[in-house]
């Protein structure tokens, strides 16, 4: 199960060198990174009300999918946030990026 565990992250590393993982971040990475939970709810606030548009007047239900689907594309986004975040710790440690 270790191995496994191990070549996965190695596979992940590898993606991530070869997408940009090893440059420094921009000023919206940066600020991304140290608000997840303000990113997901930038996010979750516009595609609720886009859904709500969306949705049908005779149908009870669809407002509260709307409002659902809307917070659930949030959380996506508050979880790549915190991705980032992660990345940033990790250029920190590698000594890649200074943190400034």
């Amino acid at each position: 199960m270790t191995d496994w565990r191990r070549s996965l992250g190695g596979g992940l590393r590898i993606l991530d060198r070869a997408l940009g993982g090893q440059r420094r971040p921009t000023r919206i990475q940066k600020w991304v990174a140290r608000h997840p939970i303000g990113t997901g709810l930038l996010v979750a606030v516009p595609f609720a009300l886009f859904f709500l548009m969306l949705s049908r007047e005779e149908e009870p239900d669809d407002p509260m999918f709307a409002v659902l689907f809307g917070l659930a594309l949030g959380f996506v986004f508050a979880l790549i946030a915190v991705s980032e975040r992660l990345r940033q710790r990790r250029l920190k440690r590698l000594g890649t990026w200074d943190g400034s």
